[in-house]
């Protein structure tokens, strides 16, 4: 961590040594104030920032360019959008243990500290299967994994080693062996070398330099050097959630919809001013697309954080990419206490969301919609981002109503062994006979009274 940044946190703030935000965040960051009504709050705060149709339309021309001419449109593609052309995207096994080798031993260790925990919480969370009996009747259900799953890794200007570790091991405890991840080049068409590292590590052998809308299609639908996959995870760009959602049904997809990053801060003057500006930051810095919020019921308070966030996100090296975020959506709202911030937390339904406030355990019964809740001051969204345990991998855009964070079982699929003694089937016959004629299927019903039949003549017994 640097000097000044140290020193923004501390409370004693430098900015001197880079230029000014243009404008102040007082305007960047705008205020909805709530106080005195009531909900739903729905109709008053804006929606996620999404697109449209257009990204709809490019996204079918690229999955269509994909499907129809498989690894040349792979490679047209990556020129058009990254920049770069890369003729053989597939990353050599070798080069996986190159980079895990020669990786800074620091950091080794932390991304196997991450692995564990995160292996271990999966393993713990993996269903079990389970046997249900009902008059003799035995109905065991099972869960089974898919055979190949595919994992998404967003890159390019970045690297995201923990994503690998967030998408990897939860397949890897439901027992998926054949793992295809794919990953934009950089600007040399490369991966970065800490991605392949944690790629290695989590004993995935199949790497490849894709990116992109482009990267989902090959998934799904397969090319002549990539073999389709059952399902498909991992969070990204507009484009790649658009891609997912449009190629769902060819292939399974994990989580909602895991698009730009974003965060809900619920604090008040309990939490020092510079932890929530610093904890809205954390996910800002992601970049275009996102969400950052503060919600609090002082206003005094507020206008503390924002000024904090402000000498921040002008100290901070992703400048840009963190004002991106806060001019599109970033927001401060005012309300009248915990109870209304809950609520209005429960309308966006965030991706994180973050409780520093006095008595915060007493209000956790009342989120229903959020990816991830954090409490306390001392859980900063970035302990779930690296290595609390669950994957980082959560809905989106306000899908967290209806989905949750990337489990075990999005990789299997449960399939029910039903095992039907004599004395079960005698006590449910006539019911089924009578399901059957009420529905008018001749078959259903004879399959039943035909095994009736053949007791009373002794054929089976």
């Amino acid at each position: 961590m640097s000097e000044p940044y140290s020193r923004v946190v501390g409370h004693a703030i430098s900015a001197s040594n880079r230029p000014p935000v243009t404008g102040t965040l007082k305007t960047v960051l705008r205020r909805i104030d709530l106080r005195g009504e009531s909900g739903p709050f729905a109709d008053r705060l804006p929606r996620p920032n999404l697109e449209g149709e257009a990204p709809f339309v490019a996204v079918r021309k690229i999955i269509a360019e994909v499907r129809d001419s498989g690894d040349a449109a792979i490679r047209a593609l990556t020129m058009r959008f990254d920049g770069v052309d890369v003729e053989a995207p597939l990353v050599e096994k070798k080069d996986l243990k190159k980079a895990w080798e020669s990786l800074d031993v620091a950091v080794a260790h932390a991304l196997t500290v991450a692995h564990d925990r995160i292996i271990h919480f999966h393993e713990e969370e993996a269903p079990q299967p389970h046997v249900v009996t009902q008059d003799g009747i035995a109905v065991t259900s099972v869960p089974r994994p898919v055979e190949r799953a595919g994992l998404y890794v967003p890159g390019g200007l970045a690297a995201y080693p923990s994503t690998v570790l967030m998408t990897a091991l939860p397949a890897r405890a439901a027992g998926v062996d054949q793992l295809t991840l794919c990953t934009p080049p950089n600007l040399k068409g490369e991966i970065e070398s800490v991605v392949l590292a944690a790629a290695y590590l989590c004993g995935i052998t199949e790497v490849y330099k894709i990116g992109g809308a482009q990267a989902i299609a090959a998934m799904a639908y397969g090319t002549e050097s990539i073999a389709p996959v059952d399902i498909i995870a991992g969070p990204g760009n507009i484009w790649v959630a658009t891609a997912k959602q449009e190629v769902a049904g060819v292939v399974g997809i994990a989580s909602a919809f895991a698009g730009p990053s974003e965060i809900v801060v619920i604090a008040d003057e309990s939490c020092p001013s510079s932890s929530a500006a610093v904890d809205l930051v954390l996910q800002a810095e992601h970049g275009p697309g996102g969400r950052a919020w503060l919600v609090s019921w002082n206003e005094a308070y507020v206008d503390e954080v924002v000024v904090a966030v402000e000498q921040i996100v002008n100290l901070s090296p992703r400048r840009s990419e963190t004002l991106d975020t806060l001019k599109s959506d970033g927001y401060v709202c005012l309300v009248d206490g915990p109870e209304t911030a809950i609520q209005v937390a429960n309308e966006i339904a965030p991706e994180h969301l973050q409780l520093m406030c006095v008595n915060a355990p007493e209000f956790v019964s009342e989120i229903k919609n959020a990816g991830a809740v954090f409490m306390g001051i001392w859980g900063p969204a970035s302990i779930g981002d690296y290595l609390a345990g669950p994957s980082h991998v959560l809905p989106t855009a306000g899908t967290a109503r209806f989905s949750g964070a990337l489990t075990v079982n999005d990789f299997q699929k449960r399939m029910h062994i039903i095992d039907v003694s004599k004395p079960g089937f005698d006590a449910v016959r006539g019911s089924v006979d009578q399901l059957a004629t009420a529905e008018g299927l001749w078959a259903h019903a004879a399959s039943v009274r035909e095994r009736e039949r053949w007791a009373e003549q002794g054929v089976i017994s």
